[in-house]
């Protein structure tokens, strides 16, 4: 999995960087398949903004996030993405599982 970073006014240090790559690294120990991420960090107003968009294989995901601190907004941002990537897989293997008894029938 590549991990794309960029910030639109916030700088990414390196202690941001590893940090995001510690919360993604959940996202594919739940679904291997993750070709890229691309990650942007923003500042409006007060407000701390992150989100992301994951290539998969058939579409792209997308979440974002806000919250007071930058920290906060990734935890929140990687949690929307864990459930959608759950949920993107257990369709997925509900969908192959339908496939197999139409088959038989």
């Amino acid at each position: 999995m590549q991990l794309f970073v960029t910030g639109h006014h916030v700088e990414v240090t390196a202690a941001l960087r590893a940090y995001i790559e510690k919360r993604f690294e959940r996202i594919v120990r739940h679904y291997d398949h993750v070709i890229d991420v691309h990650c942007t960090l923003k500042v409006e107003k007060l407000q701390h903004r992150a989100e992301a968009i994951l290539r998969v294989p058939g579409n792209d995901i997308h979440a974002d996030a806000r919250d007071g601190d930058m920290y906060a907004a990734i935890d929140m941002l990687t949690d929307k993405l864990d459930r959608l990537v759950v949920k993107r897989k257990e369709k997925a293997a509900d969908h192959r599982a339908a496939e197999g008894r139409a088959a038989r029938h």
